[in-house]
C-alpha cells in the first residue's frame, strides 16, 4: 500500500510539473518526458509488473494532454515500464553513468514504439514539435539522471533506506 501511495504522490507531482512546464515553456514538454521519469525511478526500486501498471497510468495521463488517440502513449509507456523494471532487476543502474544510459535507451525505446503506433494509426506525420521530440531521449536522460542522483544523495544524507 505504501508503494502505491508513493507512486500516486509521484504521479501528482509529475502531473503538476508537466502542467507548469507546458504553461511556461511548451517546447520543453517535447524535450523532457516527466512522466517517464516517474516510471524509471520506480523501476529501480520495484518489479516489472508494478512498473508496467505505473507506465500505463502515466501513459494515459500523457494521452489526456494530447489531441491524438487515447492509449497510444499508454501502450508505449506500459512496454517501456515493463522493460525498465526487467532491466533494473538484473543490472545495477544506480550509478549516474548507468542511470543516464538506462534512461536514454528506454526513452528512445518508448519514443520508437510511440512513433510506430502513431504511424500505424494515422496517415499523417508524427507531431515532432519542430524536431524537438528527437532530443527527448537526451533531455530526459540528462534531467532524470541528475534528479535521481540528487534524490539518492539526499536519501543517503538523511539515512533513508532503499524503500
Amino acid at each position: 500500500m505504501r508503494d502505491i501511495t508513493r507512486a500516486a504522490a509521484a504521479l501528482c507531482i509529475a502531473f503538476v510539473c508537466l502542467t507548469l512546464l507546458e504553461r511556461f515553456n511548451p517546447a520543453a514538454v517535447h524535450v523532457i518526458n516527466v512522466l517517464s521519469l516517474v516510471v524509471f525511478y520506480f523501476a529501480m526500486r520495484k518489479d516489472e509488473v508494478f512498473c508496467a501498471v505505473l507506465g500505463m497510468f502515466c501513459g494515459l495521463i500523457q494521452d489526456s494532454f494530447s489531441m491524438g488517440v487515447f492509449g497510444v502513449s499508454g501502450i508505449a509507456k506500459t512496454l517501456s515500464g515493463f522493460a525498465a523494471g526487467f532491466i533494473a532487476r538484473r543490472i545495477n543502474v544506480l550509478s549516474i553513468r548507468r542511470n543516464f544510459l538506462f534512461i536514454f535507451f528506454l526513452t528512445t525505446f518508448e519514443l520508437v514504439i510511440w512513433a510506430l503506433l502513431h504511424a500505424f494509426l494515422f496517415s499523417d506525420t508524427i507531431p515532432s514539435g519542430r524536431g524537438l521530440i528527437f532530443f527527448q531521449p537526451l533531455g530526459t536522460a540528462l534531467c532524470g539522471s541528475l534528479l535521481i542522483h540528487v534524490i539518492n544523495t539526499i536519501r543517503k544524507s538523511f539515512g533513508i533506506g532503499r524503500d
